[in-house]
């Protein structure tokens, strides 16, 4: 439980609707300590020991995680505060309740076998929810009833969530439903774990096709660690690169090479115009298609 500081000026968070929700100085509210490693936004972690009772923090996203402020960037954010730490909310047993206790497990069913498009980006904000929905628009309308979608790292969002599901998506998930507010940091021991995990769930669910949006950066949100746990699990994968120019792309397409992996497409920012695209397409030698103007030929 946290309280927003009397100093501090209102902030915008996320329901549990999922709709943005204004918080003015001395509301209470449940959050959740969490790491962050964001290259557009903010970089916070839990400190050393956990969080402690009456000591104040500071909103690092506005999910709802809360942790240490290590820096930001000069953009705006809505979320940004410092609040005071309340304390724990425990069960009827006086347990402490926390995310872990109300994880997704795989009930051992086998892979469904369902064809997964993978969407990854060389940064935060180059359009990868906007590649995942046209994705899901073309699945759809090529016949597919049932496509699941997994938000499988950086920072959960339920507003990213729920326009998978504004566009069609049968089943969603994110790290949230596996325990964590985030997968930061990188180096987080335990994450093959949870990713090995939140594939059980998604790829046994009975569907006819597999949205997997890594979120944030190739590098950055432990993506490289979800990588090698998805490629042992499929050896074929279509991926859908966003940059947000030509020289990323093809930075992207070198990285991925190296982790043994093939983009099957370009997309983002690097394609908003006709130079941009062709310039991208003619130095990855990667069929290049802006997806902000509609379905992704797939």
């Amino acid at each position: 439980m946290f309280e927003l500081t009397e100093q501090a000026a209102p902030i915008i968070l996320e329901s549990v609707s999922g709709r943005a929700m204004t918080l003015v100085p001395g509301d209470l509210f449940l959050g959740t300590p969490g790491h962050r490693e964001s290259t557009r936004w903010v970089v916070g972690r839990v400190p050393p020991g956990g969080l402690r009772p009456g000591a104040s923090y500071w909103v690092l996203a506005d999910s709802g995680v809360v942790g240490e402020l290590i820096g930001d960037s000069p953009l705006a954010k809505a979320h940004l505060a410092q609040v005071t730490y309340r304390g724990a909310i425990l069960n009827n047993e006086g347990e402490i309740l926390d995310l872990g206790r109300f994880a997704l497990v795989g009930d051992g069913k086998a892979d469904h076998g369902a064809p997964i498009f993978l969407i990854v980006g060389t940064s935060a904000e180059v359009g990868k929810t906007t590649a995942g929905t046209a994705v899901l628009r073309t699945l759809l309308g090529k016949g597919h009833v049932a496509v699941t979608a997994l938000k499988a790292t950086g920072t959960s969002s339920l507003t990213e969530i729920l326009r998978y599901r504004d566009f069609g998506a049968a089943r969603t998930f994110d790290c949230v439903d596996f325990g964590l507010p985030t997968t930061y940091p990188s180096g987080r021991h335990g994450a093959d774990a949870i990713f090995n995990r939140a594939l059980d769930v998604t790829l046994s669910n009975v569907s006819d096709g597999v949205l997997i949006e890594c979120g944030g950066d190739i590098l950055g949100g432990n993506v490289p660690i979800f990588l090698e746990c998805l490629k042992r699990r499929r050896a074929e994968v279509k991926i859908i690169l966003a940059a947000a120019d030509a020289l990323g792309a093809l930075g992207a397409k070198q990285l991925l090479g190296e982790m043994g992996l093939s983009i099957s497409m370009i997309t983002g920012p690097c394609t908003d115009t006709p130079t941009l695209r062709e310039r991208t397409q003619a130095l990855c030698g990667i069929p290049a298609l802006n997806m902000s103007r509609g379905a992704a030929p797939i």
